[in-house]
């Protein structure tokens, strides 16, 4: 059900066109460049790691670095990444695949991030006794989530500027960010969660959470000249959430909290670009068994960026087929 309410929420979103946000940008703030391709690549990395306080015990997936290619023209942005064998040579070979879908978009006024993660198979690195890793290739984390938020003055701030590279930021600028965020997780092992080492008594084997409610914060950006940059934002987020689990009568709603941050700091030029960036979510989850949770996901990524404009006849083909047409009616 909570999935299903996920997604409800995203068709809302695209039906009623908020993803095509029909503000206009302030050209004294913000210079727009549709007609420039922007080709990239990139390293990325992106996790989404499960976390209990009270132990300081941290669950690490067995994901690691990307290496990735991508462009962004006329408000399209498609990227493709993979994980090459020699820049990750200490994961585990034997562990499951895993599905890390984060959607960023940044349409004027708006930013919005998608997660779709299904990841199968932790580790302890460091171990919880003697050192040895820990590994649980039977731990399975799903989370499916919204996280939205409306700039106020969106119109003198250009996400796509620090991230694709597609605009250029010619003012410094400041904005209060207010949204709404919804989420779904469910955890789930062939054997109880938490080690049977630090928790003798007080376990579980599965629980399922949804946590929903509304955020506010800040969203800046720094022009440091000749096309350097720094970009940020931050938002709290208090909601209420809810947790069933194998040995509940029921679900529980309690108070939750959370916090999600954002980070851009690089170089936009006319025909180059490189930009250091990190999204990162966490996400408190209702308390089970008498213990807390945490799911921290996080997605860095160093970016390479090459400049240019393509041939009329080139732009008025790609207009023709690209599928994000249909959210500018």
């Amino acid at each position: 059900m909570g999935r299903r309410v996920v997604f409800f929420v995203l068709a809302i979103f695209l039906k009623t066109g908020i993803l095509s946000a029909q503000s206009k940008w302030d050209s004294s703030y913000v210079v727009e460049e549709p007609e420039v391709l922007v080709l990239r690549t990139y390293l990325s990395h992106k996790y989404t790691a499960l976390y209990f306080p009270s132990e300081d015990l941290r669950y690490q997936p067995n994901s690691g670095l990307n290496t990735g290619i991508g462009f962004t023209f006329q408000n399209l942005t498609l990227n493709l990444a993979f994980p090459p064998g020699f820049l990750n040579r200490s994961r585990e070979p034997d562990f499951p695949r895993f599905f890390d879908l984060q959607g960023h978009i940044y349409p004027r006024n708006w930013v919005i991030d998608f997660f779709g993660q299904f990841y199968k198979g932790y580790r302890i690195p460091d171990g919880i006794v003697g050192g040895q890793s820990y590994l649980r290739p039977d731990l399975d984390l799903l989370k499916v989530g919204i996280h939205a938020n409306y700039i106020f003055k969106g119109d003198k701030i250009s996400i796509p500027a620090a991230v694709h590279q597609s605009a250029i930021q010619k003012k410094s600028a400041l904005s209060p960010l207010l949204g709404f965020e919804l989420y779904r997780v469910q955890l789930a092992g062939d054997s109880l969660i938490l080690p049977a080492q630090l928790s003798p008594k007080q376990n579980y084997q599965q629980a399922d959470f949804l946590q929903l409610g509304p955020n506010a914060g800040l969203i800046g950006t720094l022009v440091l000249g000749k096309g350097f940059f720094a970009t940020g934002s931050f938002t709290g987020n208090l909601g209420i959430g809810s947790t069933w689990n194998s040995g509940s009568a029921g679900a529980n709603w309690n108070l939750s909290w959370g916090y999600h941050a954002r980070a851009y700091v690089g170089y936009n030029g006319p025909r180059f670009g490189v930009n250091v960036n990190y999204v990162y979510k966490t996400l408190a989850l209702q308390p089970v068994a008498n213990w807390t949770q945490e799911v921290q996901t996080g997605n860095y990524r160093l970016v390479l960026v090459y400049k240019l404009r393509p041939s009329e006849k080139f732009a008025s083909t790609f207009s023709k087929y690209r599928p994000n047409r249909i959210f500018e009616k």
